[in-house]
Formats: structure tokens, sequence, C-alpha cells
């Protein structure tokens, strides 16, 4: 980043739609020095880079605040915390609204749908209770909303209770207005809003816990020396650059360093994704969070607290999380048509009664004319619009989740059906991300007897490239014998006596060192390494003997789904922190259309924001830590369900298992799940459009409203259960 480029990322309160990214952009871009300005309505968050020398963080946040959003530091524990409460008290309010929907029926039953004071006292009274009560974060939304220049659902639900209390006021006094009408709509709007708004959180609070399961990988404690040459067990926070700490085997690096003793190999499929272990000798960095395997290390630490590896993955995820795209959902694009259609409408409806009759030579009637307005605004509210994508999503999840796919953002999995290009992460995404013996290159003796010697000689070995020659060996049906005389070296291979040879396996290097010459297998090797294979020179009683090549498999189905995503005309990509002759290798196997290799998590998922920056909707498809960045940037994540927690807290569709012709179900899915919105969102909108007009004529009854209100509902719910996807 530039020197003179700062990044403030604040968590913001009082988001309600995702039309308040607008707000939220146009409120913060006209400060001078802000350069650019993202926010994610899913995570309530904005990132906003500016020049340090000409506006401060503080004014930012004062701006931000101007307009009613709340700042503050995004905090993982508070906000997961805030999530919790959120879901609890949208389920304790549902609850509520419930029960006052009940009140208000049983109410207008006994009344008989005639009227009754006392009774349109009571129904007022639930009226006032449920606006005040429940209900009043309905009006303080829709005041912000209207601040902020937002026409929304708090926004007409508001309008539609005012008009409602209005109403039922006035026909305590104007025998014309139904007063305990107008007070049940109220009733019925706030409480048919409130439910609508827990479906709304149920879907929603998916929010990523990605950082929190990312700094979870550091050990808490690590073994650091004493000068004198003894352990002591200390916090991970406690350490600092130069001290030294023992890593054994099986244990997790516990900050970023430098190999000072021993020997050993390290997983750091955490940096990589990578699943070929990596050989650390002296000398040699490690990364904090990787997986000691084999010997037992002093190492020397480099890198501590927010310059570590894993606390700058974990600024990747969070960056990543703000510059994610915005979705404009399809109710909040149907709304900015719909809010200002009925309240032209209930202008109209004035205006018809009052100047249009006297254009045409009547009398106006102003009672008439307000009993319009109000009907108007009253019948305008869609309550059913509310439950329209949460109810679908709903039941789309129920069904992806029968075949092995999870939804952990609704309109993520419904934006699948835009997506024109598919990024794959290669190891254990593409491929089943473990070694396999793939090849054998006999050199002066017979390639079964090759293997069986190599394989022989590592059985006790405990690295994984030896047990993959050693499973290798197996699956061919050769019998394996105990070798004599076994020793390992971490970094360069093992030597041993296998049924009465010297054998030595391992690196190039190993073999020369032991006296062997290892050129004869130089052009042999290459030619594995070239088509993405793992080379481990073999020698038998001082002659170099052959090369065996180890690899990682695609996935069974990988060459079909890749097939079937292209003929649907999608763009596939792989992107990979793997070296390039392997990546190409495996791309070429695969049928991708492109390759980018050799990127570390950052560097993923700023390939990802180009795509984006290009106009390409991208899904990416990753299961490791090194993935996290990217699967919260794509458009939409998707991580299988065998992957790390990491990657699948970042994700927004988790595919249980690794089968990948679940991404193409997904996707079909996605499409229907769409489909069953939008039909929801007009059906919802229909009832409510006829109503508007009726209203027009001034005669038409709240009740009318009430049924309306109803019958959406119902008829919403019931198409959702029932319709196949």
């Amino acid at each position: 980043m530039q020197a003179n480029v700062g990044r403030l990322q604040l968590k913001l309160g009082g988001m309600h739609c995702s039309l308040c990214v607008e707000s939220v952009r146009r409120a913060v871009l006209r400060l001078p020095g802000v350069r650019s300005v993202h926010v994610s309505i899913a995570h309530e968050e904005v990132l906003v880079e500016y020049d340090p020398g000409r506006v401060l963080p503080e004014t930012i946040a004062g701006a931000l605040r101007s307009i009613g959003f709340t700042t503050r530091a995004p905090d993982e524990a508070i906000r997961f915390a805030e999530e919790d409460r959120e879901l609890e008290h949208a389920r304790r309010t549902a609850g509520v609204a419930l029960g006052l929907l009940v009140a208000a029926s049983a109410l207008m039953l006994a009344a008989g749908w005639g009227p009754s004071p006392p009774r349109a006292l009571a129904m007022g009274g639930l009226a006032l209770f449920g606006v005040l009560g429940p209900g009043r974060w309905i009006l303080r939304n829709a005041w912000q909303s209207l601040r902020r220049g937002i026409l929304n659902q708090d926004v007409l639900a508001s309008a539609a209770a005012v008009a409602g209390l209005s109403g039922g006021a006035a026909g305590l006094f104007v025998p014309t207005f139904p007063p305990g009408e107008f007070f049940g709509a109220v009733v019925f709007v706030v409480g048919f809003h409130l439910i609508g708004g827990y479906f709304s959180v149920l879907v929603h609070v998916r929010a990523s816990q990605s950082v929190r399961r990312l700094l979870q990988l550091t050990p808490q404690t690590a073994w650091r020396l004493r000068p004198d040459g003894s352990e002591e067990e200390v916090p991970v926070d406690r350490l600092q650059v130069g001290d030294l700490v023992r890593v054994r085997p099986g244990e997790r690096i516990p900050a970023d360093g430098v190999v000072v003793e021993g020997a050993t190999a390290v997983d750091e499929s955490v940096l990589t994704g990578e699943p070929m272990p990596v050989d650390k000798l002296v000398g040699d960095e490690v990364t904090g969070g990787s997986l000691n395997q084999t010997g037992s290390v002093v190492v020397k630490v480099t890198r501590v607290g927010p310059e570590s590896f894993l606390r700058t993955v974990a600024r990747y995820v969070a960056e990543a999380r703000a510059l994610k795209p915005g979705i404009l959902r399809l109710v909040d694009r149907v709304l900015l048509w719909f809010v200002p259609g009925v309240f032209t409408a209930a202008v109209a409806g004035f205006l018809l009664w009052t100047a249009g009759v006297a254009v045409a030579g009547g009398r106006p009637d102003p009672v008439r004319a307000t009993f319009a307005v109000l009907s108007a605004l009253v019948m305008g509210y869609p309550c059913a619009l509310g439950m329209a994508t949460p109810l679908a999503i709903v039941r789309a999840s129920g069904e992806a989740a029968r075949r092995g796919i999870l939804m952990r953002s609704g309109e993520a999995f419904q934006l699948l059906r835009l997506v024109d290009t598919v990024v794959f992460d290669k190891t254990g995404t593409l491929t089943e991300g473990t070694p396999h013996l793939a090849t054998i290159q006999a050199y002066g003796l017979p390639s079964d007897e090759l293997l069986r010697l190599a394989a022989s000689a590592e059985l006790p070995s405990e690295h994984p490239l030896a047990r993959a020659i050693v499973e290798g060996a197996r699956t061919r049906g050769f019998e394996l014998t105990e070798p004599g005389e076994f020793a390992t070296h971490p970094g360069r291979g093992v030597e041993a006596e296998a049924a009465g040879h010297r054998v030595v396996v391992g690196t190039a290097r190993w073999l020369k060192e032991r006296g062997v010459d290892p050129s004869p297998l130089r052009a042999g090797a290459e030619a594995l390494q070239n088509a993405g294979e793992t080379a481990v020179f073999v020698a038998v009683d001082g002659r170099p003997a052959g090369v065996l090549g180890i690899a990682d498999r695609l996935k069974p189905d990988a060459g079909e789904a890749v097939q079937v995503l292209r003929r649907k005309g999608l763009r596939v990509v792989m992107l990979t922190g793997d070296d390039r002759r392997t990546a190409e290798a495996v791309a070429r196997e695969a049928g991708v259309d492109a390759v980018v290799s050799e990127v570390l998590p950052g560097e993923k998922a700023e390939a990802v924001r180009r795509m984006q920056q290009e106009g390409r909707r991208v899904a990416y498809v990753g299961d490791g830590i090194n993935d996290a960045p990217a699967l919260m940037q794509a458009d939409v994540g998707i991580a299988l369900g065998a992957g790390t927690d990491i990657a699948l807290e970042s994700a927004d569709v988790v595919l249980v298992g690794d089968r990948l012709m679940a991404l193409v179900e997904a996707m079909d899915l996605a499409a229907r799940s769409y489909r069953m919105t939008v039909t929801n969102v007009g059906l919802a909108l229909a009832f409510n459009g006829f109503g508007v007009l009726a209203a027009l004529s001034g005669q038409l009854a709240p009740v009318w409203a009430m049924l309306a209100m109803a019958a959406s509902v119902a008829t919403v719910l019931g198409r959702s259960l029932a319709m196949r996807l």
C-alpha cells in the first residue's frame, strides 16, 4: 500500500436494506481526501481508503453518524455476541407479534365485523402497543431511511401504521371512519412486518466467523527455551522476536521463525494449500500455524503480533469481507418503484375527490378524499413481501441440504445463477489433496523390484512421501519386509537394508552424499516434474536404480464437473499456490480454461477482485486456509465440507463431502430458488397493488386490507412449501 493511503474499517449499526449501501458511499465520498468506499451489507461493514493528510478517521466516522449510523471498530467477539442477541430478540418479537395477530383476529370475530366502541378501543390499545412497543424500531428505521433519501419497506410499513392510527382516531369522532378496522389493520401491518423480520434475521444472521477460526489455529502456548537450555511453557502472545522455542512432532509451530536446530518435514498447507510436506533444515523459515510432522526442531521467532502470517491472513479476510461486491436485493429493487407508487396513488386519491371532482363540476368531498388516502396507505403495505425472499430461501435450503449443499448466505446462493466465472483452488478441491504413487521409472532393474525395495526401505518412515510409496506398493499387491539397519535423515531421505540390498531413497543430493551419482536419473526426474509430480530418487547397492513420481490425483468427478460448467458457458479458472509446472499439468488433465499459479492467500483474493473489476461475476471454490480471503472476496464463495473451518466459515455455500458435481446441482437449484422468489414477490405485490387501486374509490373498508394481508401471506407461504425445486 502507498505510504499516503490509509485504510479505515468500521462496523456500522443501523443498516436496514441494501439501499443503505449507496447512502454510505455518498456520505463518505463527498469528504475531501477519500479515495474509495467499499460497503458490505451482509456484514454491515465499511472499508474506506483515504489520504491521512486531508481527512481524519474521526471525520469519516462523524459523517456516517450524521446520517443515522452507529460506528465502531470491528470486534469479532462483540459481533458474534450481537448476532446471537439479534436472533433471540427477533424470535421474541415475532412471538409477541403473533400474539397481537391472534388477539386482533379474536376481537374482529367477536365484533362480528360490526361496530362496537369498547372493542374498537381495545383494538386501538393493541395497535398502540404494537407500534410503540415491539414495533417502535420500524418507526426508527423508517426515520433513518427517510433521512438518507431511501424509500424502503420500513417506510411503507410506518406509513401504513400511521395512516391506520389516524383513521382509527378519526373514526372515534367521524361515523364514516370504522375505527376498529383501521386499528386492526395497524396490528396486522406491524405483526406481519415483525414476523417477516424474524424470517429475514433467521436467513441473514450467517456472518463469517473466519477470523476467530483462523486465530484458533495458533497454539495457545509454546515451549520457550531459557538461557540455561531448560524449557518453560508460556502463552504464545508473550513470545517476542528473538525467542527460541522447541516444536516437537505433531505440534503446530507457534510463531513465524527460522529453524536454528534440528531438521523436520512441515505441512505448510496453511500457507500454500499444497499437501506435499516441505523439508526444513537449519536456516529455513517456518510459518506459524503450520504442522511439524517428523522431527523436533528449535525455532527462533522472527515475527509476532500483527506482522505474523496468520494475523496477516486474518486482515486479508476482514478486508475482503468489506471489498466483496454488494448485492442489491430483489425486494429493494422492487421497492424503489413500488413505494413511490403507493404514495403517488394516495396523493392521487386525495386529488381525485377534491380538485378532480371540482373540475368535473361536482362538489369536493374532503372526507372521502381523506378516507381514500388512508385506505391506500394501509392497503399499500405488502406484508408478504418481507417473507417472499426468506421463505423461498428457507425452502431452497431444505432441498439443498437433502442434496448435501449447505447455504450460509441465501442471497449469495441465489446469485449463483448470474455467475459467469468459476475459480477452483487446486489441492483438496480439484484434486484429492493427498500424495499418491503415480509413476515408476526403473533404471537397470525391473520396475516391480524397484518399488518393492523402495517401499520396504521406507516402511518404518512416517514421512508423507514415504507413506505414499508404501501404500502404492501395497495397493499393487507387493509383500513388504521390515528393513534392517534403518536410518532416516530429515530433509534428505532414508537409508536401509531391504531384502539383502542396501537401499537409499530420497533427494538427488542425498544420493550424492551417499556416494551415488544421480545423473542417469535426472532426465526422467525432469520429465516427472514437468508432469506435475514430485521425484523421489532410489539407489540400490550403490547404483542409481530409478525414480518414483508422487502426485496428487484429480477427484473422480473433477473433469466431468469442469466440462459441464464449460458447456453451460462458464469460464473455468484454476488458482493455486503450487508451482507452475504442477499447476499446468493438473489444469490440462482437468480441462480448465486458464490457470494462475504460485499465488499467496492475499494474492488469491486480489486475483478474484481483478476479475470482478473486469465485470465478471465470480464463484470461488476452495477448501483451505489459504483460500479464505478469496472465498470471502468472491461474489459467491463455495467451500467443500471436507475443508478447514476457516474455509467453511468464509463461504456462502458449503458442499458437504468432496463431490464436485454438487456444484452444478447447486447452480441449478439456485436458479429455481430465485424463480420462486420472483413469483413470491409478484404475488405479494399483486394483492396490494389491486388493493391500492380499489382504495382510490374512497369506499374500500380497511377490513379488506386485513383480508388481503392474510391471503397474500397464506398464498406465499403455501406456494413456498408446496412448490417442487
